[in-house]
């Protein structure tokens, strides 16, 4: 299998609807294909059948037998696009960055950094123990190790 032409086509179906990007592709040596695609507000399974069909419809099966899935991220997975964060605003991530691990709602992106909102443990002032405030930090996203969402129940 020609990847290099999976991946054309996929990008040809992605242009005609510039809210949406690829997240992976996975071609097996068994010609099994899966193309994971996000959006900006979500993705409509419409857009997956769309997706799927032109990349079905410019592949030849005589030359090359293969399986195709045309699918969206788990949200059991990391984030790993950096579109991913627009979507999720407003949502609580779990972000590992170096060794520490941060909590927080994701409150805004500004140019290449996330802007998370939680609950810290500082010393109090005057006396002793600790008092509980909220914070704010401007996180760059590359030095992100991991962020996932965190699924809320309400």
């Amino acid at each position: 299998m020609d990847s290099d032409k999976v991946l054309n086509l996929i990008n040809e179906a992605l242009e005609i609807n510039n809210e949406l990007f690829l997240i992976d592709c996975h071609i097996a040596q068994s010609g099994s294909i899966e193309v994971i695609v996000d959006g900006d507000h979500g993705v409509a399974l419409e857009e997956c059948i769309r997706i799927s069909r032109h990349i079905e419809h410019n592949l030849d099966r005589e030359n090359f037998d293969f399986s195709l899935v045309v699918t969206t991220p788990d949200i059991t997975k990391p984030i790993s696009n950096p579109r991913q964060y627009r979507k999720n605003l407003g949502r609580i991530l779990t972000v590992e960055v170096g060794n520490e691990k941060i909590e927080g709602k994701l409150i805004d992106i500004v140019e290449d950094q996330i802007v998370l909102e939680y609950q810290a443990k500082i010393p109090k002032e005057k006396g002793k123990g600790k008092q509980t405030v909220i914070k704010q930090d401007s996180i760059s996203i590359d030095k992100i190790n991991k962020a996932k969402v965190k699924i809320v129940y309400n």
